[in-house]
């Protein structure tokens, strides 16, 4: 079976709108109705979040979001077990994202197999090293047609952004900033020189870009200089605050994308 990102980049490198959530938040069982209607809704890609006690690069929201499914009882297993019951209904591309930390307790062959086998696509594990990755797990990721995506930042260097882009499958993720994850109003002069020298270094692999893109104005910026953008601590803020999941999702969504599309 064909890797639902790549498949997905093959088709469109344009407005890809990815979104963000942690598992098991706000309610242990959300996960899968919140996939259910991002998909309905027209998100391309989802992006479920393992809880970690200790999520260090993220900002209070998403930090906030972690420790409440934690609460909650999400664990490595049943995350796995939500995800095979979203791809019942849900075909869009599904990455797992979190720190190494919970995939080592679990254990990362075993990870790997599990997932693949439950439905995931890719995985965005931030803190697992490039060099790590190469020697010991790439060819794993391989096996089970999983993507791999790597992140880089304003600070990332010319040589390694040409690396991260060799051993990479899908997507590269481009951080807008050098800063916890969390919504912005708007990018930076530097910001935009940033994203305007990726554009141009033209990687074999497309880039989306997150940190900071918060609603439909700064998605259409970010848009305009990569494939597309990853919507997260928004999002994660609509969730606290909804009363009627699938509504309120189904607003969100149609308030980013869609008015640029029609």
């Amino acid at each position: 079976m064909k890797n639902r990102i790549t498949s997905l980049f093959a088709t469109t490198q344009k407005d890809i709108l990815s979104v963000f959530y942690t598992a098991g938040f706000p309610n242990l069982q959300d996960t899968v109705t919140i996939a259910e209607a991002l998909a309905a809704s027209g998100a391309d890609i989802i992006e479920i979040g393992i809880p970690f006690s200790d999520p260090v690069a993220d900002g209070p929201t998403i930090q906030q979001s972690n420790k409440v499914a934690l609460d909650n009882g999400m664990n490595v297993k049943l995350l796995l077990e939500q995800v095979a019951t979203i791809r019942q209904k849900v075909n869009i591309p599904i990455i797992l994202m979190g720190y190494l930390n919970p995939v080592v307790q679990y254990g990362v062959e075993r990870f790997v197999v599990d997932a693949a086998k439950a439905g995931v696509d890719g995985l965005i594990l931030p803190d697992m090293p490039l060099y790590e990755y190469e020697e010991q797990f790439q060819a794993l990721f391989e096996k089970h047609n999983l993507c791999n995506t790597f992140l880089i930042s304003p600070t990332t260097s010319e040589e390694r952004i040409r690396r991260i882009d060799a051993a990479t499958q899908g997507f590269i993720y481009a951080v807008a900033a050098s800063s916890t994850t969390g919504a912005k109003s708007d990018f930076t002069g530097e910001q935009l020189a940033y994203l305007d020298k990726l554009h141009k270094m033209k990687q074999t692999n497309p880039f989306l870009i997150g940190f900071g893109i918060s609603n439909r104005d700064t998605f259409d910026r970010a848009a305009a200089h990569g494939a597309g953008a990853i919507i997260g601590s928004a999002f994660i803020n609509l969730l606290r605050a909804s009363t009627n999941l699938p509504a309120d999702i189904r607003q969100f969504i149609e308030g980013i994308k869609q008015p640029s599309r029609v």
